[in-house]
């Protein structure tokens, strides 16, 4: 493949950023900033903030999929819209959404949309908790720190777009919303996290919350990380330093509660509420056994290659090979209009997106297929061949396998081709029947200390190191008669 068209292309698409850029000054310029009533240089305006948020939640839901409890999902919005209440913008259209994701994980987009996975509730232990870090979310969104970054990244001449050109992944939604996954992927200034703490603090304490509830937060986050041996967990690729922080919002919030009485922890409510939650990864979604891949709400199974590593997210299950010389993507293509798969690589062929294939219908499983090698435009004078399956798994549903080897008819290209025609139906009811793990409640029956307690419960727990960070305790801590502990069972696999 040459260089030379590669170059021009990305030479034109920053020649057409910065012309963007040059024209945004004129229709941005300067903004009072409303966190801090002070005039910022920006070349995004709110509306172009509003349209990134609303338009990204339809790429976060699909990356990261919405946690099926509507009773849990209304009470996480209600928390957040008392505190949305208590900032300098509380008629933005705030919307807050709990992410079916087992990561430690909560972010903000333009707008008002504020995430937070089930993962993160699961570690959480009281109303208040939430409320802090709902309002450090709110505050990330008040203070405008997105349209920062992008003006940031704009001035440099690398904008967003330029991601959204190289990604499969942002290229499958629009301009606004691919603007909104790639800021997930930048990380905010240490002024921007500081100011968020200060923000949050201020927002939840207004609002009735007792702030001094969030410093325990950000202790759970770093023993978290030294758990899994890591620096930080994911939640704080973008949040950097919680020991600093946890000591940090302990001055700040001891200064907000000073001199308030009255002040809401509510922390039975919240265990009430997560009665139930799903913990870790949910294998009614995928889980792996060895190399072999079973997929009970799809009712399939697969085996991938040996050696190749995985991994498995709410949209996509991607395979590679070590040294990266095969790779392959299973993901859900919806086709409402119901065409097998032949007619669907038809279409693919005549809307340009396929510039020519080699294969044939064939049968996996219980399931029509098409099973071939493609050639595709990747740059206005080359194309690239990559291995692709289509099949039809339900009248509306199309599951699509695409990889690669690093030469057509090598040993990886035949490894992906091996694994696409390994996929059958799911026949063992016991693999089907897997269910996820979820949160229990249940009493202290006596005193004592954690570790003792949590090994008299029975059952197949995680370990108690593991149940003493989702209880927010220490192994040695010790804990009253009749506290309320969250149990959290192993998942069952056969």
């Amino acid at each position: 493949m040459r260089n030379i068209p590669v170059f021009t292309t990305m030479r034109s698409r920053l020649t057409l950023l910065a012309l963007f850029a040059l024209a945004a000054v004129f229709a941005a310029g300067c903004a009072v900033n409303p966190a801090t009533g002070k005039r910022e240089f920006t070349l995004v305006t709110p509306a172009q903030e509003a349209a990134i948020g609303r338009e990204g939640f339809n790429a976060v839901a699909t990356e990261y999929g919405v946690y099926d409890d509507a009773a849990l999902a209304a009470y996480v919005d209600s928390v957040g819209r008392k505190v949305a209440r208590a900032s300098e913008q509380p008629d933005l259209p705030w919307k807050f959404t709990l992410l079916d994701d087992a990561a430690v994980n909560a972010f903000a987009m333009p707008g008002g949309y504020i995430y937070v996975t089930r993962g993160l509730l699961a570690h959480m232990q009281s109303e208040a908790q939430l409320a802090g870090v709902l309002g450090h979310e709110i505050g990330h969104v008040t203070a405008r720190h997105s349209a920062r970054q992008i003006t940031q990244q704009q001035l440099a001449g690398l904008g967003l777009g330029i991601a959204a050109a190289v990604s499969p992944t942002f290229r499958r939604y629009g301009s606004a919303a691919e603007q909104g996954l790639g800021l997930l992927m930048l990380k905010y200034s240490r002024d921007d996290e500081s100011q968020a703490d200060e923000l949050g603090v201020r927002y939840s304490s207004v609002s009735g919350y007792d702030p001094r509830e969030i410093p325990g937060t950000y202790r759970t986050l770093q023993r978290i990380a030294e758990r899994a041996g890591q620096s930080l967990p994911q939640y704080m690729s973008t949040h950097p330093d919680p020991g600093q922080r946890a000591e940090r919002t302990t001055g700040l919030a001891a200064k907000a509660a000073a001199g308030r009485a009255n002040m809401v922890i509510r922390q039975r409510g919240f265990l009430e509420h997560v009665r139930g939650l799903v913990y870790g990864e949910n294998p009614r979604y995928g889980w792996f056994d060895g190399r072999k891949f079973y997929h009970p709400v799809l009712g399939l199974e697969m085996m991938f290659p040996a050696g190749w590593q995985t991994q498995h997210t709410h949209s996509a299950l991607t395979a590679a090979a070590t040294d990266k010389a095969g790779i392959m993507q299973m993901t859900l293509a919806r086709d409402a209009a119901g065409r097998s798969p032949g007619d669907y690589l038809v279409a693919l062929t005549t809307e340009g997106k396929v510039a020519g294939s080699r294969g044939a219908a064939e049968t996996l499983g219980n399931w029509p297929a098409w099973v071939g090698t493609l050639t595709v435009p990747s740059t206005s004078t080359a194309q690239s061949t990559i291995v692709a399956a289509w099949i039809r798994i339900t009248p509306d549903l199309m599951l699509q396998v695409l990889g690669r080897g690093s030469a057509p008819g090598d040993a990886n290209e035949k490894a992906v081709l091996a694994a696409v025609r390994s996929i059958t139906t799911l026949t063992d009811p016991a693999k089907g029947m897997v269910q996820p793990s979820r949160i229990r409640l249940q009493n202290a029956p006596a005193a004592g200390e954690f570790q003792a307690l949590w090994s008299g419960f029975g059952g197949a727990l995680v370990p108690a190191e593991e149940g003493a960070i989702v209880n927010g305790l220490e192994l040695g801590e010790q804990v009253m008669k009749g506290q309320w502990i969250k149990l959290v069972d192993k998942v069952k696999k056969p």
